[in-house]
């Protein structure tokens, strides 16, 4: 194997340094979450079922999203173009969900910020609405190189850009799921 052959694509290095910042921010909340549950006032909280259908949603367009990568590679272009669409919209769904998650949260009497707010629902709306701010950047990216499938009429096979963002929404994926569990196994 050649020097070339070995070494990482910078659009793959740069998606893996902004990985590792994400999972070492998302490890000093969830680190956080657990000191501050051992305060007084600290409330125990379910989560509401909006959130396990988000999880649903979002495990299923990890799926989504691989079977538009091999049709990518594969260069059956319609079949990549239908997945990748389904997984735009998948990720929308899933921020729509975890939205009213959060209002649901407000229904139940929930307070999550200001006045009469308690710690335990301020981290919930912390750390999942961070990780739905990572889920819209994965949209977005989705949206740029779905415009770019189909409004190109140069045809570029290369697979880097849906590789990097791929592995990106299997990430987000992964993380909503530890958070999940997280919020499941420490209510």
């Amino acid at each position: 194997m050649s020097v070339q052959e070995k070494r990482i694509h910078p659009y793959k290095f740069n998606m893996w340094l902004a990985i590792a910042g994400i999972i070492m921010m998302f490890a000093g909340l969830t680190s956080a979450y657990i000191v501050k549950r051992s305060q007084p006032g600290w409330e125990s909280f379910t989560l509401p079922g909006l959130f396990t259908f988000s999880t649903v949603v979002i495990l299923i367009s990890s799926i989504t999203i691989q079977v538009a990568l091999n049709a990518f590679k594969r260069r059956r272009m319609d079949k990549y173009r239908l997945f990748f669409a389904i997984t735009a919209f998948l990720g929308v769904l899933f921020v729509a969900l975890q939205i009213s998650g959060f209002y649901r949260f407000e229904e139940l009497g929930m307070k999550m910020t200001g006045m009469g707010s308690n710690s335990a629902y301020s981290f919930v709306l912390a750390i999942a609405g961070l990780h739905i701010v990572h889920v819209l950047g994965g949209v977005v990216a989705l949206l740029i190189i779905l415009a770019r499938a189909f409004g190109s009429k140069k045809r570029n096979y290369d697979s880097m850009p849906v590789e990097v963002v791929a592995t990106y929404w299997h990430f987000v994926d992964i993380l909503w799921v530890y958070i999940f569990i997280f919020f499941h196994i420490l209510h």
